[in-house]
């Protein structure tokens, strides 16, 4: 018997043991009186078919990763594995080579021995799986019935599956939390490393960024200045894109909270709102294929010398599309949260609608447009396929928009791609990147927050 109908078999049994509790339990309230019993009959099934679940799931997971361990023992007792080589290695490639022709992952063997050990391996395997089947409905099974027994009018099972929900949240964002602490803790320490290769003040402030000269030897403690690579990220991502998202992205808004009319409004949010939803990917080779060479044609054409099929105005542009749902969802969501009388007593004073949005609406919903243009910065400087695709590799310290210039991002996945060193400081250096990068965001989304949160207070 396989896991995945052991997992059926288990669901099963939970969802059995659910209406039966929950049949009980509504027996219970129309003998005893629905005010006499302590919880809902829905409640009293869902404690049931939890302590029919939650025991015998752990078994199984648990099961699941230590039978691998027992079925290979019980191979290597077998008299078939006696003539296996002594060398781990050649062991462990003719064991593995078995149990995938065991398995069905493999249909024919290139070593004869493995060929040898198929069948003790399908017999392990056919042990071991009966054997943690059983185990599994048996803890399903007692689980249920020790739940069932207690299914009376004044047991507390609202109490009890309120605290496993609870407790569930609180994993869940215990996990959250850890996982965050894990990662800062990794770029803390890899970034350490670097540092300790290379000065903190010749990566922070240096104008000249070749790893690859470094990795060959070539002057390594001067070629980690990461300024080029700041630049591109601020100029594509916090100048170009902003140029082209904040004005498109606050219309946007404005049109549909003031003039377009219900039905209009209704169809044209969630068609804007789409476009957050297009992979980067799309995006990246829409900047590459169409918009990169129309703006390179035009640079020629109007005589603007040194322009590139890569540039960071095709990046920043598609970009800048992109976060636009970003910057009109905010203020849409923050002009509408202006109170009604603010609109109607500049309306009684004689002004025009236009008037009414530039001297009233905007200046009101200011603190929630900040924060979503913050986060929409935050969210480009974070972007790297657009990028990779669109914009180039050079690290070139350069205010032409038509030139070729990089960004954090698209040197971390260049540094990263491939078999790597991690004890170079060419490999070392995407972990400060990355590091630099993290700090830069998360101040970005902290500062968007409290102005977010500001603004909330403002007109709750």
């Amino acid at each position: 018997m396989n896991a995945a109908s052991v997992w059926l078999l288990i669901i099963g049994l939970a969802a059995i043991a659910w209406l039966s509790a929950r049949a009980r339990a509504t027996l219970l309230e129309k003998s005893a009186g629905r005010l006499a019993t302590h919880s809902r009959a829905h409640y009293h099934g869902a404690y049931v078919a939890l302590w029919t679940l939650l025991p015998a799931a752990l078994f199984l997971i648990v099961w699941q990763n230590v039978s691998p361990a027992l079925v290979t023992n019980a191979v290597l007792t077998a008299p078939e594995a006696a003539s296996l080589p002594a060398d781990a290695f050649s062991r462990s490639t003719v064991l593995s080579e078995a149990r995938s022709i065991a398995t069905g992952h493999a249909q024919s063997a290139f070593n004869p021995q493995s060929q040898a050990l198929v069948a003790p391996y399908r017999s392990a395997i056919t042990r071991y799986d009966i054997i943690g089947a059983v185990l599994t409905l048996i803890l399903a099974f007692a689980g249920g019935a020790f739940a069932f027994t207690r299914v009376k009018a004044d047991f507390k099972a609202r109490t009890r599956v309120e605290r496993l929900v609870m407790g569930g949240l609180l994993l869940a964002s215990l996990i959250a939390i850890v996982t965050t602490i894990g990662i800062v803790a990794s770029l803390l320490f890899e970034s350490a490393r670097f540092f300790s290769m290379i000065n903190p003040l010749s990566f922070l402030f240096g104008t000249k960024w070749s790893p690859q000269s470094a990795a060959l030897g070539y002057g390594a403690e001067h070629a980690f200045g990461a300024v080029p690579l700041f630049w591109g990220t601020i100029f594509i991502g916090a100048i170009i894109a902003m140029l082209v998202a904040i004005p498109l992205g606050l219309m946007c808004a404005i049109y549909l909270t003031q003039y377009a009319r219900p039905a209009v409004r209704q169809w044209m949010k969630p068609i804007l709102e789409i476009l957050a939803g297009v992979p980067t990917v799309v995006y990246g080779y829409f900047a590459a294929l169409t918009v990169a060479p129309l703006l390179r044609d035009f640079a020629v054409a109007v005589g603007i010398s040194g322009a590139s099929s890569e540039s960071a105005l095709a990046a920043g542009l598609v970009m800048g599309v992109m976060i636009i749902p970003f910057v009109s969802s905010m203020a849409d969501d923050s002009i509408n949260a202006v109170p009604q009388s603010m609109r109607d007593g500049s309306l009684a004073m004689g002004a025009t609608k236009s008037e009414t949005i530039k001297r009233v609406l905007i200046p009101a919903a200011l603190p929630g447009v900040v924060g979503g243009v913050l986060l929409a910065v935050s969210r480009a400087i974070g972007e790297t396929m657009i990028v990779v695709m669109a914009a180039g590799l050079a690290a070139n310290l350069t205010a032409n928009p038509f030139a070729s210039v990089t960004t954090v991002t698209t040197q971390i996945v260049q540094l990263l791609t491939g078999d790597q060193e991690f004890d170079s400081p060419k490999t070392l250096a995407a972990f400060a990147l990355g590091l630099v990068l993290f700090i830069v965001t998360l101040l970005l989304n902290i500062v968007a927050l409290r102005v977010v949160k500001k603004y909330r207070e403002a007109y709750e």
